[in-house]
């Protein structure tokens, strides 16, 4: 097996993402235990289950935040955070993962923003530092991304003059400046207060709608009923169930997709 994924078929398409066989531990703790999932390009895959079944973990794996212990994890036809030679993985250089992560948007359940600078400072901060855009083109772009996102107007507001709402669209649009070709969410709203939730789920349906490629796990059950393409049902640390959104709601065909749901909907 080489570093990419390989070609593909005539008529087929490379997934986006390509999980096989994929395990986590922490210490004698197996959080994930065999995964094996693929994302299209321009999909939207919704990720649910109950608190410590791996979700998150899986997410924090697929750009190399956390190491996995077996499997192979692909992004774009690349191995995550290795290269395969003669039929070992060796872990690639922080500089090589870095790299890696410029092509994968990551937005938090808590937002990260830098308290000491502006909405906009925060947006363009990674496009200067990291890809070496010219400041006045990061600027102009920065201010485009957050016009995009509903915050035309907080442009030069600082994080504690934001609702946590406007925070998190402001880490959206910091994300999408680098420009990639991947956007990974980790429960964006659950810090959220009810009322705020709209807006930041506002702003992903139009990044699904505009073709964006999004792996997102969410306890929101209308958002991944209206806009996911596929969910997927996590608990324990593998995937119980898997398809389409409504049906997999609407009609579980295992007793813990139905057990959680029950709770949830």
């Amino acid at each position: 097996m080489s570093s990419a994924v390989g070609t593909p078929a005539p008529g087929a398409v490379q997934p986006m993402v390509k999980a096989e066989g994929v395990h986590k531990s922490f210490g004698h703790v197996e959080v994930l235990k065999g995964i094996d999932l693929e994302v299209a390009p321009r999909e939207v895959m919704c990720i649910v289950g109950p608190s410590g079944s791996g979700k998150s973990t899986f997410l924090r794996c697929i750009n190399h935040l956390e190491r996995i212990n077996a499997g192979r994890l692909w992004v774009n036809g690349h191995l995550v955070g290795y290269r395969e030679k003669g039929g070992r993985l060796h872990e690639l250089r922080d500089s090589e993962v870095a790299a890696q992560r410029r092509d994968i948007g990551m937005v938090f359940q808590r937002f990260n923003l830098f308290p000491h600078m502006t909405a906009l400072e925060n947006v363009i901060e990674a496009p200067i530092q990291v890809k070496g855009v010219r400041r006045a083109e990061a600027r102009e772009r920065g201010a485009a991304l957050l016009e995009r996102v509903g915050l035309a107007d907080r442009v030069h507001n600082y994080p504690n003059q934001l609702s946590g709402g406007q925070q998190q669209r402001v880490a959206i649009a910091r994300a999408l400046a680098m420009e990639p070709q991947l956007m990974l969410f980790d429960e964006p709203t659950s810090a959220l207060d009810p009322e705020l939730v709209g807006e930041v789920l506002d702003v992903m349906r139009g990044l699904a709608t505009d073709g964006m490629t999004m792996v997102v796990v969410t306890h929101e059950m209308g958002f991944a009923r209206e806009v996911g393409d596929t969910l997927v049902f996590m608990d324990d640390g593998v995937i119980v169930e898997s398809g389409d959104p409504r049906s997999v709601l609407t009609d579980p065909q295992h007793e813990r997709t139905r057990s959680f749901l029950s709770k949830v909907l």
